[in-house]
Formats: C-alpha cells, structure tokens, sequence
C-alpha cells in the first residue's frame, strides 16, 4: 500500500496497517544513518518548517536531522522571537509560513487540537510533534518501532505505561498504537493522575506499580511535571518516587527480560533512578536513535514514496 495521509495529527485515527507500513519503512531508514555518508536526495527541493510554540531538545533536533537525512532543507522557527511575540496570530504567522514555501509543517503547540485547526488552513504537509494533553503520535511511533526491533512482535506483549496518565500526551498516542497492533496495555498511576474513564479504551488501570510489573514485558515511565505537585496531585516527589518510581530495587520483582522505555527528558531520582535509566534492558538511547528513523520514514511517505522501496536509489 502506499501511505495517502497528507497529514500526521495523531495515532487515534490511522489504521493498523499504515502504522506498520511506517515502522516497516523506517527499517531501511536505520540502515541510511548507520552508514558512513548519511544523506540521501529524496527529498531535495523541498521544505521543512519545525514551529515549535513550547520547548524541545529531542523532537525538535530529531525532526531537521531526519529531513536533512533525506536532502531536504530546513528552517528551525523560534516563537519567542519571531512576530507571534509582536501580536501576530497564529493562522497569520503559518500562513506566512507557507507563502515561504514550506512543504511541510512540524508543529508543537499547548493547546490540543492546533495542528487540527493548522491543517484546515494551509495547504502544505502538517505533523503533529505534540499539542497539549492530546497526542505525540511521532513518540509513539518510535516507541512501537523499538519495540518492534527488540521483540519482533507486539501483539500479545504486555505494555505498563507508569506516571500521569492524565496529562500525556505520550501515553495517548502510545495507548492508540499498542491496541491497534494487539498489545495489551496496562496504566498505572495515582488515581489523581489517571484520567476518569480511560478504560474505555481498553486499557487497564491499576494503581499498584508492583503488582502491574509481575507480568509486564515493558515498562515506559512517563516524566513527571513538576508544576503537579505544586497543583497538590500528589503529596510530595518523594512520595511519589517511594510508590511509582521505577528503582532497582523495585525491579527486582519485575521479570528478568522487562524492557524499559521513556520518551526523555527525565527527572533522574524522580519517575525513574539514574541506574535504572543505564540499566542494560533499558531502550532509552535506542529511542532516541529510532526517533529519527521514524521521523525519516514519515516525511519519505508523506512525500509520496512506498515501502522505502527507493530510498537507496
């Protein structure tokens, strides 16, 4: 089949079989930034803008490293300095944008639903790298991907996702993947951190971290926001370390092959320690690595490309 999303906004609505068809591209991808000279010219003559309203080290970098992969040019926008900061709208300022000539628009924005309202405006290719609570769906793209390189397979694997459920987007987006492709999911959190009603989407919801990992084959710690305890959702970071920090120590009850995952940055003595984060069955630098093998396979077929079929080509 051939991707004919002309836009990326989320993982709830694409089908199993477009998000193999991107793990699968993203295979050939890998072996492109293995290799000694990295840069290809699929995509050369087009454009790719990453407008990012909220901050970012990994998506960001891995979004341009990703396009510049594959020969495309990239121009990096800071909102804090550019005419948003001088009372520009946002439909003004990408619409701007566009008349530029991007071809493609990677957007990161805190209120759910921009790339939505972004994509009904312009005319160019629209990613979503992140909108408020709503859905990260590039993350957990590379997050199946790696798991799909380690396990082979992800149907039947059981998948904890531990921390505010409530808030992540990651977890979502992880949520939609992992049930499209026949994981089973299980999330874990403080019940104020878990959204009312999310078993509704298959999922389930248990608030015993020790009890979710006796039969886990993956763990993803999500990053804890610090500004939560501050809103009072949870007595202190201690406490929260105590009950749902991911430790040595409570890995000793988890089974010996667990695989750990987490979409960075993290809070090191916080969600997870620092010798759990270098553990050898944590994935975490592999994520990273994997990010921009996604992000190269999204942009290739989104650009019209199949399969990978001609990326060496």
């Amino acid at each position: 089949m051939s991707f004919s999303r002309k836009h990326l906004l989320g993982l709830e609505n694409l089908e199993a079989k477009e998000i193999i068809e991107i793990l699968n591209t993203a295979v050939p991808c890998k072996d492109i930034i293995k290799r000694e000279i990295k840069k290809l010219p699929t995509l050369r003559g087009r454009s790719v803008v990453t407008l990012f309203f909220e901050p970012s080290t990994r998506t960001r970098i891995s979004f341009e490293l990703a396009a510049k992969r594959l020969g495309a040019d990239t121009v990096s926008i800071a909102v804090n300095t550019s005419s948003v900061q001088k009372g520009e709208n946002f439909v003004d300022t990408v619409k701007t944008i566009e008349a530029l000539g991007a071809d493609f628009i990677v957007l990161r924005h805190s209120v759910a639903g921009s790339p939505q309202l972004l994509a009904e405006t312009v005319n160019c290719r629209v990613i979503n790298a992140g909108d408020g609570a709503h859905e990260h769906p590039t993350q957990a793209l590379l997050d199946l991907f790696t798991l799909r390189e380690r396990c082979g397979e992800i149907a039947g694997l059981n998948v904890v996702i531990v921390g505010d459920i409530m808030h992540s987007r990651v977890a979502k987006s992880n949520i939609y993947g992992l049930l499209k492709l026949g994981a089973k999911v299980t999330v874990v959190g403080p019940p104020t951190l878990l959204p009312p009603g999310i078993e509704e989407l298959g999922v389930r919801v248990m608030t015993n971290l020790d009890a979710a990992l006796e039969e886990a084959n993956v763990v993803n710690v999500l990053r804890i926001q610090k500004e939560r305890q501050q809103k009072g959702l949870f007595p202190s970071l201690r406490e929260y370390t105590r009950l749902y920090g991911l430790t040595k120590e409570r890995l000793a009850g988890a089974p010996q092959d667990l695989i750990i995952m987490h979409p960075g940055p993290a809070n090191l003595g916080v969600e997870i320690s620092e010798e759990v984060a270098t553990d050898p069955r944590s994935v975490i630098s592999t994520q990273v690595t994997n990010g921009v093998a996604v992000r190269m396979a999204l942009l290739y077929l989104m650009s019209g490309g199949e399969n990978g079929d001609d990326l060496f080509n």
